[in-house]
């Protein structure tokens, strides 16, 4: 029996699920609003357009065949009534109808359905600051701010951007206005790092620390007071934060965002206290005529088993393929996500999936990070990258519970994560990825893959055979040491002579030797290894505890890592 399914959202879900239930249910009706005139594109791609890597916004609103995706398109392709700036304001449950206004003309109707969705997305973070109103202030909603902030850079009236937060969106739009066009660009954060809750403060500030390289500034643990402009105006010419003030001709507001749920609350459907409608795996909300995706909802997460909130469209668009097929009757399931993520920073990426290290402790896990650099690919083989990677794993079951990663911007490292993540709903233990099979050839891996080696290292860690300390902890080992630790670097002397001659607390016995020189170590001192990667200095390790050594502490990812750090010996 034909039935007239009514959409509220027009811009990754509510397509999505439209398109899909006309082509399982030809003769039942569509009908999908939305509050702006743009619509069914694709969001991500805006920061992308604003550094003028795509050079046309109409390309964020084409297909992969080069049709826009307009009222027209979907009319005649998708056999969908698009109609665009119609604002949902009240769903009456009872009778099964939504209340909208035309933006246009301000005339209000109603619109019954049979079974209804609700795509109404996120919102940007409103911040209570003094002078938000500005003009030059903007956020990233959606392609009408994008196109204001492209026109103003062309024009060549921003020379200096503060954009505030160092989220994603923060990230990657601080890319945007440095690399293509040259503005000086200064990121606040009121956290102490970058990508705060996703990843470790250690690859925090890696990546920090090669965008600072590119010419990006940033103001961490620091907050914003207010927005001002100059005297007499109504333009942004300055941001007065908690460490003084910075000139200004454009300020983006990306401070996160929340889940836009009023509907769904002002309706009595079911939403999380903490924001976002709760669905269930059919992605029905708490009404069985009412199903909700994307960025609206909170879903179930997979490792931890609590409900979470990721605003992403490669989720949006699986879910509204699962509330196609169920609008149809078809009973498919959506259990749920792992949170996989990447982020674009100039030439390197960051990218992650699963709990960092911060975050499954905050769920109640008893877990522990272990931390690897290694080439990406065979060591003989001339193009070649390191790659770093932190995995967190829970101590008593061996449970791998997340990974996060920085490197170049190539498909590596991305492809790792993506291997982990599909292992991740399966409970997988760091077992499984020591015994992990991934395609190998030189060009392309090592041939015990980076991951495989990772999970031997976790193994080592929970088995009290490789006890390791994050170059954080080095640097402060280092800055604050009196002679209590003994620095012994396990490379060739080719390698740790620079050292050995310039730093006076740092010794070298290549790890090859030192069984026979053990003598000469004190027994009285913290020993602190180093080699390249951590791989030699593991295996100095092993000697020195098997010899008796009480205290003995390998740096995770080596003189690589420090490097990467910052730590300037």
């Amino acid at each position: 029996m034909s039935q007239h399914v009514l959409i509220i959202g027009a811009v990754a879900l509510g397509p999505k699920a439209a398109c899909r239930f006309k082509r399982l249910e030809p003769g039942s009706t569509v009908t999908m609003i939305d509050q702006n005139s743009c619509f069914s594109y694709g969001g991500c791609g805006i920061p992308y357009y604003v550094s003028g890597d795509v050079s046309d916004v109409k390309e964020l609103c084409n297909t992969s065949f080069h049709m826009t995706r307009d009222e027209k398109f979907f009319k005649e392709v998708k056999g969908v009534d698009m109609q665009p700036r119609t604002r949902a304001l009240s769903i009456d449950r009872e009778k099964k109808q939504v209340l909208v206004e035309r933006l246009d003309s301000g005339e209000q109707e109603t619109l019954s359905y049979d079974k209804l969705v609700i795509a109404t997305g996120s919102s940007p973070r409103r911040l209570p600051l003094p002078g938000a109103e500005l003009e030059g202030v903007h956020v990233v909603a959606d392609l009408n701010d994008a196109e204001k902030i492209r026109a103003a850079v062309t024009r060549g009236e921003v020379s200096k951007a503060v954009i505030v937060g160092a989220g994603f969106i923060g990230l990657e739009m601080a890319e945007a206005l440095t690399d293509m066009w040259g503005v000086e660009t200064t990121v606040v954060e009121i956290t102490d790092q970058i990508l705060p809750g996703l990843v470790s403060p250690t690859i925090a500030r890696m990546a920090r620390r090669h965008m600072e390289e590119q010419g990006v500034e940033f103001q961490l643990g620091q907050t914003v007071q207010r927005i001002e402009p100059a005297e007499g105006g109504e333009r942004v010419a300055k941001v007065v934060t908690s460490a003084g003030e910075l000139e200004a001709d454009l300020v983006i507001l990306a401070a996160g965002v929340v889940p836009s749920d009023k509907l769904a609350r002002d309706c009595g459907l079911a939403c999380s206290e903490r924001g976002g409608i709760l669905v269930d795996e059919q992605m029905r909300t708490s009404d069985p005529d009412i199903f909700a995706g994307g960025d609206c909802v909170v879903v179930k997460h997979l490792v931890s088993g609590q409900p979470f909130f990721l605003p992403l469209g490669s989720m949006s668009n699986r879910q509204g393929r699962i509330i196609g097929d169920n609008l149809a009757g078809r009973g498919k399931t959506f259990p749920g996500a792992v949170g996989s993520f990447v982020v674009k920073l100039f030439e390197t990426s960051v990218a992650g999936t699963g709990m960092s290290l911060a975050a499954a402790r905050r769920a109640g896990l008893d877990a522990v990070s272990v931390f690897q650099i290694q080439l990406d690919r065979a060591h003989f083989y001339p193009t070649k990258e390191l790659m770093t990677l932190e995995l967190v794993v829970e101590k008593g079951t061996r449970r791998v519970l997340g990974i996060q990663g920085f490197a170049g911007s190539g498909d590596a490292m991305v492809g790792r994560v993506n291997a982990v993540a599909a292992l991740l709903p399966r409970k997988p233990t760091v077992d499984d990825l020591s015994t992990m099979e991934l395609a190998y050839s030189p060009p392309f891996a090592s041939a015990m893959d980076v991951l495989n080696s990772l999970g031997n290292v976790a193994d080592n860690v929970l088995e009290g055979r490789n006890v390791g300390i994050l170059p954080d902890e080095f640097a402060e080992c280092w800055e604050s040491d009196q002679g209590e630790c003994y620095f012994l670097d396990c490379r060739e002397a080719a390698d740790a002579g620079q050292y050995v001659e310039r730093l006076e607390k740092w010794h070298n016995i290549p790890q090859g030797k030192l069984a026979e020189r053990i003598a000469e170590l004190p027994r009285d001192k913290r020993i602190v290894l180093v080699c390249n990667t951590g791989a030699r200095s593991y295996e100095a390790q092993i000697t020195l505890m098997d010899q008796g050594f009480a205290d003995v502490l390998n740096l995770q990812g080596g003189m690589a890592g420090l490097k990467k750090w910052g730590l300037e010996l």
